[in-house]
């Protein structure tokens, strides 16, 4: 049997299709780059936005028309999927699974260990995704995820650690990316918090290193900044999302901070760590947002000076207490703010990249044109250099979106 993975959405969920991808070939199947060469296709969905969702209609049509060639082909939903989609999408797939029934895929009686603890099919051969969380108890009034993915959820640190030590010391791999929905609020069941836990993997032997996604500011901690500080291998990469820079529009939101502390939360970590790349999530058009609610998520915007911003439409999703509220802001204006607040990105992100002109930092080799950052700055390069090395990289130019850099020299082997 061969088999096709679609995947939409962020790095979780990209994280659960390599889980997938593990299980599938644990069955003796085998990887089709194509829907249309494979007899099982799995869609791997996320229903965080409309735009996402509408998405998974398009890829349907396709398969439609791909079982009118093979009546036999199989084909799964999953991912965050929201009750109203699932009942949508039932006739348009053979079976549709929660990402934690995953592993009902070939068992009806599968294991009841947590589905965090399956194995992994990693894609990549020096960057490795290593969930340490999932869920969300936060219930932002526009987010689905506690509604997908359920409460938090923390891995045992033992069993982190574990994978990590594998992966650095017997797979050689470079980057581990840490994953959660906040990683911030983890708690294992010994009462290791997240910064404990970054400490311990920080202080493990060998040349890699370590990123994290995604945070939550009412948990980042001082102890949080102090341990990225103090380890040369934690990268100064800190994704931390904002989603508005008004009070008032926050209380609605249900975020449970304010503008003030997310500054000094940002200007402490910046102080700490010099070389710290902020990027950040904002929701323009939030039911009941006035024109001078938005000009307050501006004038941070202008204050902050993120290095890149994930700037978003509002899309009212079904469930959650914001799609009861009035979407009274109209697409034409949503548009209007998301195009200003771009152009301010746009600004702030060239100014924070030009920094770099002449100077030589350290870089990961992801592929023959490119490189990533120490703080996660995109490279475009200027000579090749072996595919997940450690390069030393001379910044030449800074564009907006990215640097233009030599490489001097690489390590494989640190």
């Amino acid at each position: 049997m061969k088999y096709y993975i679609a995947t939409y959405g962020c790095q979780m969920n990209k994280a659960d299709s390599e889980k997938i991808a593990f299980i599938l070939e644990k069955a003796k199947c085998q990887s089709a780059p194509r829907p249309e060469g494979a007899d099982l296709i799995v869609v791997n969905m996320c229903s965080v936005r409309q735009s996402a969702v509408d998405r998974i209609y398009g890829i349907s049509q396709r398969i439609k028309e791909i079982k009118k060639r093979k009546p036999k082909i199989k084909t799964i939903l999953t991912g965050c999927i929201l009750e109203k989609d699932r009942l949508k999408m039932k006739n348009k797939f053979d079976q549709i699974l929660s990402i934690p029934e995953i592993n009902q895929i070939f068992s009806e009686n599968p294991s009841s260990s947590h589905y965090l603890n399956l194995k992994t099919k990693l894609s990549s051969e020096f960057s490795a995704y290593v969930p340490i969380m999932t869920g969300c108890n936060n219930f932002c009034s526009y987010c689905v995820v506690p509604y997908t993915r359920g409460r938090e959820y923390s891995r045992p640190a033992t069993e982190i650690i574990k994978e990590i030590k594998e992966l650095i010391r017997k797979k050689k791999y470079r980057e581990i990316i840490l994953l959660g929905q906040n990683v911030n609020s983890y708690h294992d069941p010994q009462g290791r918090n997240f910064p404990d836990l970054l400490q311990t993997i920080a202080e493990l032997p060998g040349n890699f290193w370590i990123n994290f996604l995604t945070s939550h500011p009412k948990d980042l901690s001082p102890q949080l900044i102090e341990v990225m500080a103090t380890y040369d291998k934690i990268c100064p990469y800190l994704h931390l999302a904002l989603q508005s820079g008004d009070n008032d529009i926050l209380r609605s939101m249900n975020r449970k901070y304010t503008i003030e502390k997310f500054e000094k939360i940002i200007n402490q970590a910046r102080k700490k760590i010099p070389q710290l790349n902020v990027s950040t999530d904002i929701i323009v058009g939030f039911p009941g947002e006035s024109k001078k609610q938005f000009n307050n998520t501006k004038k941070a915007m202008q204050r902050i000076k993120f290095d890149m911003a994930y700037i978003a439409q509002f899309s009212p999703r079904p469930g959650t207490r914001a799609h009861q509220m009035i979407d009274n802001i109209s697409p034409c204006q949503k548009k209007k703010r998301d195009k200003i607040l771009n152009k301010i990105l746009s600004q702030t992100a060239l100014a924070n990249n030009k920094k770099y002109v002449g100077q030589k930092i350290k870089a990961l080799i992801v592929n023959n044109q490119e490189a990533k950052s120490f703080n996660f700055k995109k490279i475009k390069l200027l000579s090749p250099a072996p595919l997940g090395s450690f390069v030393d990289c001379e910044i030449t130019t800074a564009q907006t979106w990215r640097l233009i850099g030599q490489p001097l020299n690489s390590t494989k082997d640190g």
